[in-house]
């Protein structure tokens, strides 16, 4: 096994100290604030112990068998609120009509995985009604932002031959604009409705909640080709753990504790571009 430590500042020191924790054979400098550690010593006790030290130490570690290529992937599927872009656009969306604080507070909730996300969805929609779908635009002009290290990432990616997915609960507004924008592959998400330039306050067709998401990356899978264990799939809430779960290489980035927990890589500190330090 190797440990990828890397932030977005390290200190020799503190990265020594916790190569060392890992007896690791060999310290190798990836690029200024990124190491690798190889040959290490690897238990779910130490890995505990190192994941606190570095989560102190404002590090991002990642245990990763050695030799693995990005090139042994073919996909990589993506959330996007909250993970491709910063924010979570149904609450800035809210936040026109006044009710920010309502929606965040239901969109937090389901992130935990404290209230089921169908429901939760069709709660924070409904509070829309009456909204100008002008206010859609304005979301996407004045509020989102890329997520650091996105755009450094999809070049690397596609580089490497891999596919892109955004895979969202939430709206196809977005997700089309993004798709465009970055030269994504492949996009599913939410489909607002709107009437006479105003939103109904519900969602038109199925609601893509945990289970779809999975479903999606299947099938996008299967229409290429390769199996679920040839995808990389990033997340950060609870709605995205089933898609996370059947994938070679889960990544929670500035995730929910629940999902850390279950990740194969958390990126707590470091960009989206923090995937590549990993590979060989």
């Amino acid at each position: 096994m190797n440990l990828i430590l890397q932030g977005l500042a390290t200190d020799r020191s503190t990265i020594e100290r916790i190569a060392g924790m890992a007896d690791a054979k060999r310290l190798i400098p990836l690029h200024s604030n990124a190491y690798r550690c190889e040959d290490v010593a690897w238990s779910p006790v130490l890995k505990e112990k190192i994941d606190a030290e570095c989560f102190a130490a404002k590090l991002d570690g990642t245990f990763i068998e050695s030799g693995r290529k990005l090139s042994d992937f073919k996909l990589v599927a993506m959330d996007m609120d909250s993970t491709l872009i910063t924010i979570e656009c149904i609450d800035e969306i809210a936040d026109m009509q006044g009710l920010k604080p309502q929606v965040a507070e239901i969109t937090e909730a389901a992130m935990r995985g404290e209230i089921e996300f169908r429901e939760s969805l069709t709660r924070r929609v409904s509070l829309l009604k009456g909204l100008d779908a002008s206010a859609l635009q304005r979301v996407y002009d004045e509020r989102l932002h890329l997520s650091p290290g996105a755009e450094n990432m999809l070049n690397a990616i596609k580089a490497a031959g891999l596919k892109t997915l955004l895979v969202s609960g939430g709206f196809t507004f977005f997700t089309d604009r993004m798709k465009t924008r970055l030269g994504l592959d492949f996009t599913h998400s939410n489909v607002l409705e709107i009437v006479d330039g105003k939103l109904t306050g519900k969602v038109l067709g199925g609601i893509v909640d945990a289970d779809e998401k999975k479903s999606t990356v299947e099938r996008v899978c299967s229409e290429l080709g390769i199996t679920p264990e040839q995808a990389i799939v990033m997340g950060d809430g609870a709605n995205d753990l089933k898609m996370m779960d059947i994938s070679g290489m889960s990544v929670a980035f500035r995730a929910k504790p629940v999902v850390r927990a279950q990740a194969d890589v958390a990126l707590n500190f470091v960009g989206l571009d923090g995937i590549l330090p990993l590979f060989e």
